[in-house]
């Protein structure tokens, strides 16, 4: 009885079509009863009443009312209109005829049957999930179809993915044959393993930028190094883009840490570089004097070779193949460098000796410095010296590597011109002294 009445209700609604050429007729009436059958059978296997002017008040009373209705309309042009209320909203619609009025009504009546239709065979809980989920997505301005395309995206990604061992391994491979440098290699290898070895089973799709950020905070970093890893992890996810494992990059949108280290460049005293320079052994003062003088990054004094130092032309010269920026560039030899260099000075040979790093601590250790060592010292140390004595931005940027915004960002006004002129005032002691 449920389901007759259920039927019954939709079948109420059933628009007239009766005039319309190519549609079919639709019953006006339906009753709970026995159907009257004073009337004629139409297609759909229901029954008209043969003169439906005169039917009595209780028949009259199961009418199928008209959404879509015919009016006239005071236009110059347009004579007809169509007027609905659906979902307590009205809307209208005009035309020069009333042929394409009705008809436009008749096709409109009959998309809301057949919609009609459709909603009795739609399972209830099934409606009450579909109306609770849009509910749902309104605050952001999304539909369920918009919800189900990107959990699809998902589910496909997922199921194309692969472990973030797997995939950081791929990377590593994938940079080595594209002749990225050992070094560069070496260090995003180093950070990497230790995000693979933080998720040694999950899929690299199913990471989220919540859990990047928890991990990057639990590293307990420097703001600066702790964005050094940030960045190869966004190389990591980059990567994964590409080789269809993730849809997007959650490093995107993971929180970059504050770098202060604009405010507070670490550099070097005259007297500490002075007590350092007499402290150090013979192997590593090529070295220190040209991180110091000439302000090459670390990794390009490690890569030097004497063969690339000429100073009759006082100039040094930082192989593309060397160089963070992978452009060639001719460094400047100082007179006091100069002064520093010639005692050592060979053909060829590498400049910096085996177990550098181990002598470069012993070295920090006898002059006090081991645990006062600014960050990245030498290099800004020059820089700030360089623009004290030689006022001239561009020269440095050229010098160093680096662009004339970086250079000005972090070395303008850090040390005073007698300081400076100190600095480069810095030889060797004489020989034999």
């Amino acid at each position: 009885m449920t389901a007759f009445r259920a039927v019954s209700s939709v079948v109420e609604h059933l628009p007239d079509t009766e005039g319309v050429r190519g549609s079919k007729p639709l019953p006006r009436t339906i009753s709970a009863r026995s159907p009257d059958t004073s009337g004629t059978e139409n297609s759909n296997g229901c029954y008209l009443p043969s003169r439906p002017g005169r039917l009595s008040r209780r028949r009259q009373r199961v009418l199928v009312p008209r959404h879509f209705r015919v009016k006239c309309y005071r236009h110059p042009r347009l004579k007809f209109v169509v007027r609905a209320k659906i979902n307590g909203r009205w809307q209208r619609r005009f035309f020069e005829s009333e042929a394409a009025a009705t008809a436009y009504a008749d096709a409109r009546e009959r998309e809301l049957f057949e919609g009609g239709i459709q909603a009795v065979a739609f399972p209830e809980p099934l409606r009450a999930m579909a109306l609770q989920e849009s509910q749902r997505l309104q605050p952001f301005g999304k539909s369920i179809s918009d919800a189900v395309d990107f959990y699809l995206a998902h589910l496909d990604a997922t199921s194309r993915s692969a472990a973030v061992p797997k995939v950081v391994a791929e990377l590593l491979h994938n940079r080595r044959c594209a002749n990225a440098s050992d070094r560069y290699v070496y260090e995003m290898a180093l950070k990497l393993r230790r995000f693979a070895e933080a998720f040694p089973q999950a899929v690299i799709a199913a990471i989220t930028t919540r859990q990047i950020d928890e991990w990057l905070e639990r590293l307990a970093l420097a703001a600066g190094s702790r964005n050094t890893f940030r960045r190869d992890l966004h190389t990591l996810f980059a990567f994964a883009v590409t080789r269809q494992y993730a849809v997007s990059n959650p490093v995107s949108t993971a929180v970059r840490a504050k770098d202060t280290i604009h405010d507070t460049i670490g550099i070097l005293t005259v007297e500490q570089l002075q007590n350092l320079l007499r402290h150090a052994s013979p192997a590593t003062l090529p070295y220190w004097t040209i991180g110091a003088f000439s302000g090459l990054r670390r990794a390009e004094i490690e890569r030097l070779d004497w063969a690339q130092i000429d100073l009759d032309s006082h100039l040094i010269e930082v192989k593309a193949c060397h160089s963070k920026t992978r452009s060639r560039r001719l460094v400047g030899v100082q007179p006091n460098l100069a002064a520093w260099l010639a005692p050592h000075r060979r053909g060829n040979g590498a400049v910096c000796p085996a177990a550098l790093r181990q002598l470069l601590d012993d070295d920090r250790a006898r002059a006090g410095l081991k645990d006062l060592w600014p960050r990245n010292a030498l290099r800004h140390s020059f820089g700030s010296y360089y623009v004290a004595a030689f006022p001239d931005v561009a020269a440095l940027a050229l010098q160093m590597g680096n662009s004339p915004a970086i250079v000005f960002r972090h070395y303008r006004q850090v040390v005073r011109p007698d300081a400076a002129k100190a600095y480069w005032s810095i030889l060797p002691p004489p020989a034999g002294g």
